[in-house]
């Protein structure tokens, strides 16, 4: 009896040690509130189940509730005005080697033109309206169309009109070219305003490539994301925080949040530690297995109701 109360004792012991060394009941977060990430600017939004890799979501989007569509200067201003915090957008690169922003590899779904935007240079893609195809009624109307004729943005538009606001840039392919020159534009940035960019997309060889052009940048690839997230399984309920989490940024549907060690604010505190940003998103489930939607409205305010102070991905920041 001796011996199995001496093992109990030290099973209890370990298990008081592995909730004090990662419960947020004593610890408070690092930052004052909750950062508000609006994917694409304020998006039109469109059901979520079902979605391939070539769905034109565009034809099927909710009867529209804002006038703005996905990706563009007007969208990105009202969305910084709805209480967004930061504002993601996608780039593609051009034949005369300019950064469109525009989600799509095909112009065919929201534009009048086919083809992809990496077969155009910039001013031809200027002449597109895109929001050409957007219709919440199998096509009986569109409400956008010849309303965003010129209107898709080059990047340096939008860090013109935004000196002073922070981007997460999608890169969308697996050109190193791409990247390399998304690297020289951005270093003819002030420091200040670099240091409001972060970047996700692409892959390994791209992430070190922008790594060594800007080690404190927060950059991230699935490789990088996937690789922070096992180590930190491993080792995180020792608050060690492994190398591969340094300058990272972090996806995590809300439904796994419970899962994390320390969550929520010993988390969100050794995260900031190590530049890193963490962004919940909606639930993981059997329909959707990625860790890029965003939360719904309600969801996301009951979160910052309950003082969570971190990051929140959203798809629909008009309804803040």
């Amino acid at each position: 009896m001796k011996k199995r109360y001496r093992i109990g004792l030290g099973f209890l012991v370990i298990g008081v040690g592995l909730w004090l060394n990662n419960t947020s009941l004593f610890t408070s977060p690092a930052a004052k509130q909750a950062t508000i990430l609006a994917h694409r600017g304020a998006a039109q939004t469109f059901p979520k189940d079902g979605l391939k890799n070539d769905t034109c979501t565009a034809k099927i989007i909710y009867p529209p509730k804002h006038l703005y569509i996905e990706n563009t200067l007007e969208s990105m201003q009202f969305a910084f005005s709805k209480g967004a915090n930061i504002v993601e957008f996608d780039i593609h690169i051009t034949t005369d080697n300019k950064l469109a922003i525009f989600h799509d590899w095909s112009l065919g779904c929201r534009t009048q033109s086919q083809g992809t935007t990496q077969d155009f240079d910039m001013a031809y893609l200027k002449t597109l309206d895109i929001g050409y195809g957007y219709t919440a009624n199998s096509g009986e109307t569109y409400p956008f169309r010849n309303k965003y004729i010129g209107k898709m943005p080059e990047i340096m538009e939008v860090f013109n009109k935004f000196p002073n606001k922070k981007f997460l840039i999608n890169i969308k392919s697996k050109r190193l070219d791409e990247t390399k020159l998304l690297a020289n534009i951005i270093s003819t940035l002030p420091q200040s305003q670099q240091n409001n960019l972060m970047i996700y997309g692409g892959q390994y060889k791209q992430r070190e490539y922008l790594i060594k052009h800007f080690p404190n940048m927060p950059i991230m690839t699935k490789s990088s994301f996937k690789a922070c997230v096992k180590d930190y399984i491993l080792i995180g309920w020792s608050a060690v925080v492994p190398n591969s989490c340094k300058n990272n940024i972090l996806l995590i549907p809300q439904n796994l949040t419970p899962l994390i060690w320390g969550w929520p604010n010993k988390f969100l505190n050794r995260m900031a530690g190590v530049n890193s940003e963490v962004f919940v998103t909606a639930n993981i489930n059997k329909k959707f297995l990625t860790g890029s939607q965003g939360m719904p409205t309600i969801s996301a305010k009951t979160l910052i109701d309950a003082g969570y102070k971190g990051g929140i991905w959203t798809d629909d920041i008009d309804q803040f």
